[in-house]
């Protein structure tokens, strides 16, 4: 996927997500005095990597159906241009962001520490499940997405007796050339990913991944676009991502990994001097609703508010062995990892 931003104005309806938008709200909290000064703003800014652009797009569409006279602004890029685009703008004195929805937990201490965060507590954090509750620094951000890492592979080229098990199947030679996987410096998800199986396995796993000669992306939707293809063939990516693109058609199947379905969490936060507070606020209640959730686990992410079930489709996590980095861990290893990444793939 291109590194080229792209900005749209989420004005228009959806039938589908109007209709998801007009259910009744549900644990919202008494929002009616912050509704009617988010009005008057008018709009807000959504730094957001979380999904690809079309779905970030048509969220932004289901909360301006749902909150009339209040428009979305999309920015979606991945999480690292995400992050730096944020702290050039905090650099500059240039608040343009209103919400920053990041797939990098770990960018969120940072931003806390240089006091770039607006202090808010959604009423809807009393709905969210405890161990999203547990991920968040109540008061500055929130998991409001959530997602497993698995192994996709064609479907047509692939089948389920020869499909890899575990994430050291991919290292088998047949595969050399047909493996694709994002880059962890351009991709939160991915850096988290690698993070996870690194403590599964060591560096060794991707020295041997380097001898399969991968094709290297830098966005999980990456993966997803060459496998649909066939120019790849298998790989490791995040499940939500996937999960659209089969509900479009795409020839691509998800399996668990024996070891270890990688967990991820992705927050959300307003950040310091946002333009417009109130229809920040109003946003951040929001993605942290029922109507919210029920949104993204149609699409394969893992809902945040207890009130919603998963997928169908979707094996239960509480089924699959869980590999879950803690903050501390990715604010620590991602970076050194990134670095060690390079040294083997380059790029």
């Amino acid at each position: 996927m291109s590194n080229r931003i792209t900005r749209r104005r989420a004005t228009s309806g959806l039938a589908a997500l109007a209709a998801a938008a007009a259910l009744p709200p549900r644990a919202r909290g008494d929002t009616t005095t912050m509704e009617a000064a988010a009005r008057q703003e008018g709009s807000l800014t959504w730094y957001i990597a979380q999904v690809d652009t079309e779905t970030a797009e048509s969220f932004g569409r289901a909360f301006s159906a749902a909150h009339p006279g209040i428009t979305v602004d999309v920015i979606r890029t991945t999480g690292q241009v995400a992050f730096q685009r944020l702290m050039l703008d905090l650099k500059n004195g240039t608040p343009h962001c209103d919400v920053f929805s990041a797939t990098d937990i770990a960018h969120m201490p940072i931003l806390h520490e240089r006091n770039a965060l607006m202090p808010f507590t959604p009423a809807n954090f009393s709905g969210m499940r405890p161990q999203f509750k547990a991920q968040s620094e109540a008061g500055w951000y929130y998991p409001t997405n959530a997602g497993r890492w698995a192994l996709v592979r064609n479907r047509d080229k692939v089948t389920q007796q020869a499909a890899p098990k575990a994430w050291t199947d991919l290292l088998d030679p047949r595969w050399k050339g047909f493996v694709s996987v994002a880059h962890p410096a351009f991709s939160g998800g991915a850096g988290v990913w690698a993070l996870a199986v690194q403590s599964l396995h060591g560096w060794d796993f991707f020295e041997a991944l380097a001898k399969n000669n991968p094709r290297i992306g830098r966005s999980t939707l990456d993966t997803v676009t060459l496998l649909s293809a066939a120019e790849c063939l298998v790989g490791p990516t995040w499940a939500p991502g996937a999960y659209r693109a089969i509900d479009k058609g795409a020839p691509i199947l998800l399996d668990q990994p024996a070891d270890g379905v990688v967990l991820m969490t992705f927050p959300s936060a307003i950040p310091a001097g946002a333009p417009h507070p109130n229809a920040a606020k109003l946003f951040m209640e929001w993605l942290l609703s029922e109507d919210y959730s029920r949104l993204i686990a149609a699409q394969g992410s893992e809902p945040i508010h207890v009130g919603v079930p998963p997928r169908a489709d979707q094996p239960p996590l509480d089924a699959q062995k869980v590999v879950s980095p803690t903050v501390q861990e990715i604010r620590v290893g991602v970076p050194a990892l990134v670095e060690r990444w390079r040294d083997t793939f380059g790029g």
